[in-house]
């Protein structure tokens, strides 16, 4: 076994942290482990859950669900900052578990207990089914917000905190966090799988109160091994939140903008990098020069005799903005991530309405809608060590670059494959369509409506796709972030992703309504989003969903041809000279 590691944090904070990263190591998996597969056990059917035991109809609860989805994953910002400015890593996952675990339970109990869910309907005569009432409703959302909470807390932290208890100074500390990383990242995979499958069954074919109670039960296996490890963990002290130098940049910059910038600002503004800085150093850019003002040194302003600005809201180090820049720069490029998402989202709110109206049997064995899913999963699990370890050296030869192609260019192929994915959703749709029309139906589904004779098999094509490209583009999103991103802000990079998710569920759920209220009043061609999808015309939502994404592919790549990649100017060109790698800058 690894031997315990000793460390001092700095010559200012001269505490010992003793490192016992594989000791703490199986609580934190197994803490991850069981709250993933309550997680999304508890999230991955909502959509039948909805529409079938609270009698939501499916745009209402399209909508309620990207609403949900939309603010679990807002939440996480709000959680980091808090994190790191008051409570730290370890007081915020021990809230959140606990918020996770009751949010839970009250769903849980929403199927148990009859008076907390409305009458079940007949599938006759669906019109007469009565929704849920407002004290029902009530106390589901009141799950959904206690799930919010635990997500805001959970998803900016878990990864952070696991890299804690590892001394990264050490080459052992850094096999350790590298190993960590796989170990998550394998669960993750395997938390998608047994929820997709397993536990969705349960809830689909044998007992909602069951199978929405597994996942609470998993989640409490989780607490108990959180706080089991509580006495051997590494607790990282809150040390402020990097937000605060933002701030103070856009505060200053806003003091100063009358002043005139003068002609060489990197040789005469104000240029002090404290001692033992954490973040790289930056070079001058041209890039939102109106920035730099908050670096202009006046009469006002006084100077530390450590040589730091005595009001840090008047004066700013050059160094900070650039870091701002840095910042500055990802928003155009993130933007283009709220549109592409909404292409991804499809396929966990309507692909499931159209496999509960599609033949969902494999012999005598009928597929839950919702476990269709897993082909997203499965194609990106497989696509990533065939990208890895044949396509990426198969591009090096092409283009001579480490990676074979950017980042910018992984996440464009990501998106010209959601537009893809949307094309062939809508194909399939419309063949789906056309079969429940004019073929023999095998039956009604629950909401009412005919199960076309269609095999519900003819969805995993979309599914691969909508996997593949979240292989390039999310995958990729997440590596910009942490690359180009300044180092004190990584915890705030993992969050940016997820809150370019947020942003894709409102625009899917503002989306949704809109189509809805708009073709259900319209005088030709009738609702495209009715509650019987055979009745509708889904497939125009999804190519209306392609020409967004067309467009919005068009926007990223003037964007990427503006981006400047973190360190200024420079384009690192590779040559291959003689076998080995030559690099110009």
């Amino acid at each position: 076994m690894e031997k315990e590691e000793k460390a001092i944090l700095s010559d200012e904070s001269p505490e010992v942290i003793n490192y016992r990263g594989v000791k703490a190591m199986p609580f934190i998996i197994g803490n991850e482990t069981f709250e993933k597969l309550g997680t999304i056990g508890t999230s991955s059917n909502l959509m039948v859950y909805l529409t079938s035991v609270f009698n939501i109809k499916s745009v209402t609860a399209a909508t309620l669900i990207n609403i949900f989805n939309g603010t679990t994953n807002m939440a996480p910002l709000l959680g980091a900052f808090l994190s790191d400015s008051y409570f730290g890593r370890f007081k915020t996952l021990a809230l959140a578990s606990i918020c996770s675990l009751s949010g839970m339970t009250v769903i849980m109990l929403t199927a148990a207990i009859s008076k907390l869910h409305p009458p079940h309907c007949g599938t006759k005569e669906t019109e007469l089914c009565r929704g849920p009432t407002t004290s029902q409703l009530a106390f589901l959302l009141t799950g959904f917000g206690l799930l919010i909470i635990g997500a805001g807390g959970i998803r900016p932290c878990n990864l952070a905190f696991g890299a804690d208890q590892f001394n990264p100074a050490t080459e052992s500390g850094k096999r350790g966090i590298n190993s960590f990383f796989n170990w998550y990242y394998f669960t993750f995979t395997f938390a998608v799988m047994i929820s997709g499958t397993f536990i969705v069954y349960v809830q689909s074919n044998v007992s909602w109160a069951l199978g929405l109670g597994i996942p609470s039960c998993l989640m409490f296996v989780s607490c108990v091994l959180f706080f089991a490890g509580s006495r051997i963990y590494v607790k990282v002290k809150p040390r402020g939140s990097p937000l605060t130098g933002v701030a103070q940049v856009l505060v200053a910059a806003s003091k100063k903008r009358y002043f005139k910038l003068p002609d060489h600002p990197e040789l005469s503004l104000f240029s002090h990098v404290p001692t033992n800085y954490m973040n790289s150093k930056l070079p001058h850019t041209d890039q939102f020069r109106f920035l730099d003002k908050s670096a202009i040194i006046t009469m006002e302003d006084q100077i530390n005799t450590d040589g730091s600005a005595s009001n840090p809201w008047r004066l700013c180090s050059m160094q900070q903005v650039e870091e701002v820049k840095c910042l500055m720069r990802v928003i155009p490029i993130w933007a283009s991530s709220i549109i592409y998402h909404v292409a991804i989202v499809q396929q966990h709110t309507y692909a499931v309405l159209q496999a509960l109206q599609s033949d969902r049997h494999l012999g005598s064995f009928e597929v839950p809608a919702a476990s269709y899913s897993i082909f997203s999963m499965l194609s990106l699990t497989i696509w990533i060590p065939i990208y890895d370890r044949i396509v990426i050296p198969f591009l090096h030869k092409l283009t001579g670059k480490e990676d074979g192609i950017t980042l910018l260019q992984r996440m464009g192929t990501g998106i010209v494959l959601s537009v893809a994915t949307m094309l062939v959703s809508a194909v399939i749709e419309e063949q789906r369509r056309t079969f429940a029309r004019t073929r023999p139906t095998i039956g009604t589904a629950p909401k009412g409506g005919a199960i076309s004779s269609m095999s519900a098999s003819w969805l995993i094509p979309q599914l691969i796709l909508a996997g593949l490209s979240e292989a390039f583009n999310s995958i990729g999103q997440i590596e910009f972030y942490y690359k180009q991103f300044p180092e004190n802000m990584r915890s705030i990079a993992g969050s940016f992703f997820f809150c370019g998710i947020a942003g894709s569920n409102y625009l899917s759920g503002f989306l949704v309504s809109v189509v809805h209220q708009i073709t259900l009043n319209g005088a030709r061609g009738g609702d495209w989003l009715p509650e019987d999808l055979n009745k509708g015309k889904l497939d125009c939502f999804y190519y209306m969903i392609a020409a967004l994404g067309a467009v919005n592919f068009a926007y990223f790549l003037v964007c990427s041809k503006w981006y400047r990649y973190k360190g200024g100017d420079r384009v690192e060109v590779a040559m291959e000279t003689k076998g080995s790698r030559k690099h110009v800058v």
